[in-house]
Order: structure tokens, then sequence, then C-alpha cells
């Protein structure tokens, strides 16, 4: 538990909020640069959003664009206050105020005038979009989904880079299916033939992957709130989005 509360801590030197902190300062190395990643990461949630909230597949796209082109030149920066909570909660009251006062002015920009930096597939963009707004729930609830999967995304991604960079990324496609909290196709017995090892030191490998993918995961989160004790809270809130 000491480790995970140290490597939390660390994180936290570099959370999503000081990223939009330090991009206020035009004079931050690599500020630009990080919060142009976090862009990038969070661009689908937000456009599923702007899209439940009744916009048009290409107004959507545009308008989504260009709430991160300002918050990337900064006409958002003034507004943020880490202390208000969650880095999502600052999110969705940005895009709110964004859609509701700058509707005429995003919609005067010819579309393709602007720079695009985010590439997408608009078509993939739209599948997703109809198979997860396809329920009863509130933009708001589609929203906490999206950046739920999206966080654990970003673990997975994490978790296969190091695998990869330990020579081990065999290991980690194999090993994957028991990351997912659904019953696996395969079962620990018959993956240890395939895999010529015995079914005990199959476990212990599953174990250390999972508890791997726990302190990536209190990593991660760590980096969406403004205060370490709420990392745990968090963690709750995450896994009730993601069962309910």
């Amino acid at each position: 538990m000491e480790a995970s509360r140290t490597a939390v801590g660390t994180v936290f030197a570099t959370t999503h909020w000081s990223v939009v902190l330090s991009a206020a300062d035009a004079s931050a190395p690599g500020a630009q640069e990080a919060l142009e990643k976090l862009c990038r990461i969070y661009w689908y949630p937000l456009y599923l959003y702007v899209r439940q909230r009744g916009h048009e597949q290409h107004d959507a796209q545009d308008l989504t664009q260009e709430f991160f082109l300002r918050l990337l030149e900064k006409q958002y920066l003034a507004q943020v206050d880490p202390c208000r909570g969650k880095f999502r909660s600052f999110l969705i009251v940005a895009v709110n105020h964004f859609l509701a006062n700058q509707w005429d002015r995003a919609k005067a920009a010819k579309r393709g005038g602007r720079i695009t930096f985010v590439s997408f597939d608009e078509a993939l963009a739209e599948q997703r979009y109809a198979i997860e707004a396809a329920t009863d729930a509130s933009p708001e609830k589609t929203f906490e989904r999206r950046w739920a999967v999206t966080l654990l995304g970003q673990v997975l991604v994490r978790l296969r880079d190091e695998f990869a960079q330990a020579g081990k990324i065999q290991q980690f496609e194999s090993l994957k299916i028991f990351l997912s909290g659904e019953k696996p196709s395969v079962s620990y017995a018959e993956l240890a033939a395939r895999l010529q090892t015995t079914e005990a030191a199959l476990k212990m490998a599953v174990l250390r992957m999972r508890q791997r993918c726990g302190e990536l995961l209190r990593e991660e989160i760590a980096t969406t709130v403004a205060d370490p004790q709420q990392v745990e809270e968090e963690i709750r809130c995450l896994f009730a989005i993601m069962g309910a």
C-alpha cells in the first residue's frame, strides 16, 4: 500500500491539472505539447457528449475541434481552478460554456478553415456514437462512461508498452484476456499447456499483471484529480460507472 501511495505521489507532479495550469505560462517547457496530448486522448468522450447534446455529426466534429483549439489557445485556462475537483468535471463545465456562448462564432468559421490537430475516422466515430448513444442515459452519464473506458484504455496501453519494453509482448497478448473481468474464453490449464508452462506459474503471472494494472490505474486516475486523497474515491466511482 505504501508503494502505491509513493507512485501516486510521484504522478501528482504531472497531473492533468498541472499540465493545464502550466500551459497558461508560455515559458513552461513542454506544457503545450502535454496539453495537446490530453486533447487527443479525450477528444472522443467530448465528441460523444456534444453529439448527445443534439448537434449533428459534422457540427459536433467542428465544435469539439474548436473547443480544444480554444483550450490550447488558452482562452479557457484563466477559468481553471483545481480546487473545483475533478478534471472531467472541469471539461464538462468548460464545454457547456463553450456550447452556450461560442456556437455562432464557431459556426461562422468555414469547415476546415482552422487547424485540425486531431485526426479521426468520421465513419468510425459515428459507428461508436450509434452504439453508445443507443441508451436512455443522459449525455453526462454517457460522457462519464466513455471517460472511464478511456482511462482504462490508457492503462492497458501503458501496461502493454511495459511488457513490450521487457521483451514480453507475447506474454501480454496471451494473458490480457484475464484483465477484462469477463469469463476468459480459455481456462488456465488450457492456456498453460499452450504456453508450455505450469498452471501455477501462469496464475502467478496473471496475479502480477493484475497488480501492476492496479498500480497503473491509480497513477492514471491520480492525473485527473486535484488531491491525492481523491484517488480511491475516483476508483470506486470508475467501477460504479463501468458496472452501471
